[in-house]
């Protein structure tokens, strides 16, 4: 474990050195949302600066003149790495009779951005980001990316200030302990709801489903689709109906963009 923690240690670099902290974000000063935070969840961080950076979306470094290098951008990075180890570990000990092909797919789902941003927004993580007023007058305290990437920069925050025990805790209090629920619903979604419910998530316009090519006769048509989000082509599926070309080019968006079940 000592080893691992090396590893991850030396993939994300820790934070150094103490930033004297901006007094206001909107109405709430950095120090007001360290101890709410602390507050809350319980968890006293020995360095207070990785929380403060955990919670510092790129658009607030706007306000603060700060290098893009100091949003939480690397925390996350860290953060998902230790994610994956966790659950990985606990599926691997939890369903013993599982292949690898069913344990990832499983992983796939309880890692995901859509439901690490329903576990972040049920614990108001969207409150306690910091950002810019033009970014929150956009939606972005509900945002799916913004509240999913803070969870997982509040995971490497306690990884490095506390260690891969604490950091499990947290994994486990507030993701792992609906395990069953989560998977229940997750492996029935299907890939073109994945997609719309990211796109809706970002605030893009509904994915567009194109019909590039229709050839056959009509009792054995065969459809390409090419499916847009955001006005970029995201995918493209075949099928015997358009439904299934559509369900084809989402899976391979939702793929793409590393967001669904896999």
């Amino acid at each position: 474990m000592e080893f691992l923690r090396r590893l991850i240690n030396r993939w994300s670099g820790s934070p150094t050195g103490t930033k004297e902290p901006n007094k206001h974000n909107g109405m709430r000063s950095e120090e007001e949302v360290v101890k709410t935070f602390q507050d809350k969840f319980g968890i006293l961080f020995s360095d207070g600066s990785l929380i403060l950076t955990a919670l510092k979306h790129r658009s607030y470094l706007n306000a603060t003149n700060e290098k893009r290098i100091k949003s939480n951008e690397r925390l996350e990075f860290l953060g998902d790495a230790v994610l994956d180890l966790v659950v990985t570990e606990f599926l691997y000990q939890t369903f013993p009779g599982k292949s690898e092909g069913q344990l990832s797919k499983s992983k796939s789902v309880l890692v995901s951005k859509p439901v690490i941003a329903d576990k972040a927004n049920l614990m108001s993580l969207g409150d306690l980001v910091l950002m810019n007023r033009g970014e929150e007058k956009t939606g972005g305290r509900t945002r799916k990316s913004i509240i999913a990437d803070a969870f997982e920069a509040i995971i490497g925050a306690i990884y490095l200030d506390k260690g891969l025990e604490a950091s499990a805790n947290f994994i486990h209090t507030y993701l792992l302990n609906d395990y069953a629920r989560i998977l229940e619903k997750g492996m029935y979604r299907n890939y073109k709801s994945i997609l719309l419910e990211y796109a809706q998530g970002e605030g893009y316009s509904l994915p567009n489903y194109r019909v590039i090519e229709e050839t056959g006769p009509d009792h054995a048509k065969q459809f390409v689709i090419e499916v847009w989000v955001n006005n970029e082509a995201m995918g493209r599926g075949e099928g015997k109906s358009k439904k299934r070309a559509e369900q084809d080019a989402a899976r391979e968006a939702v793929e793409r963009l590393n967001i669904g079940v896999g």
